[in-house]
Formats: structure tokens, sequence, C-alpha cells
């Protein structure tokens, strides 16, 4: 007859065995899905270096507009502070 003591030994042997089981199948789980992951993710940075250039070109187009529209706002003031200094000179003499 098999004593109490040693039917919980094999009990608890036989849910480690079930338990060690499942950890293996979820670990095994994981490791796909970790997978997957990691290929969404090289796919994603593909598409972002792909992207980059594109807003690399924009970035430029930008700052060259911008050191346009800067030199043609100084051509413009100086202009007009030319007109006034003269204006301001000429009624002096007067």
């Amino acid at each position: 007859m098999v004593d109490i003591s040693q039917f919980l030994i094999i009990l608890l042997y036989v849910v480690l065995i079930i338990l060690v089981i499942i950890l293996m199948v979820l670990g095994i789980k994981l490791i796909k899905t970790l997978k997957k992951v990691d290929n969404v993710i090289d796919d994603v940075n593909n598409k972002m270096n792909k992207v980059d250039g594109l807003f690399n070109i924009i970035d430029k187009t930008t700052d060259y507009a911008a050191s346009i529209s800067d030199k043609f706002i100084n051509a413009i003031s100086s202009f007009i502070g030319v007109l006034f200094r003269k204006k301001k000179g000429n009624d002096k003499d007067d």
C-alpha cells in the first residue's frame, strides 16, 4: 500500500513535469512571436530609411527657400532704409 507521503511526492513530480512541458510550449511560442516582431521591426526600419531620404530632400529645399526669402527681405529692407535716409538728409539740407 502506498502511503500518503509517497502519493504526494508522485503527484508533485507529475505536476512539475506538466509545468515544465507547459513552460517549454510557451517558450517556443514566445520565440516564434519574437521572430515575427523582429521581422516587422526590420520592415519598418527599411521603410523609414526610404522615407528618410525624402525628408532630407524636403529639409534641404525648405532651407534653400528660407535663405532665398531672407536675402530678398534683407534687400527690400535695405532699399527702404536707403529711401528713408535720403529723405531725412534732404530735409536737413533745406
